[in-house]
């Protein structure tokens, strides 16, 4: 059984940073390619970052330049350190792994982009 566990998520004003992290146990992260998706209240879950075994990355069009995925091999946990931060930033993030035929998600961890 995959787990996984997001954490990092809260409320920060816009411009301003935060960084989640997901955490699993075992080495899937080195063998899989991990996503960070967001879904918005009233929107569909849409892609933000992903981050293949060999470390290639790719970035939905508007966090680019924004926000960073990486990955730490020796603590099973992938990062997403989000920059400049908008409102339209807000939303719950998921951490997502796929093996075989079979989508892995977490919990979700909110982050809320607000003056």
């Amino acid at each position: 059984q995959v787990q996984l566990v997001e954490s990092g998520g809260g409320l920060v004003q816009p411009g301003g940073s935060l960084r989640l992290s997901c955490a699993t146990s075992g080495r899937i992260f080195s063998i899989y390619p991990v996503g960070w998706y967001r879904q918005a209240p009233g929107k569909q879950r849409e892609l933000v970052a992903r981050i293949t075994s060999g470390g290639r990355t790719n970035y939905a069009d508007s966090v680019k330049g924004r926000f960073t995925i990486s990955r730490d091999n020796a603590k099973n946990t992938v990062y997403l350190q989000m920059n400049s931060l908008k409102p339209e930033d807000t939303a719950v993030y998921y951490c997502n792994v796929q093996i075989g035929f079979t989508n892995y998600w977490g919990q979700g961890t909110q982050v809320t982009v607000s003056s």
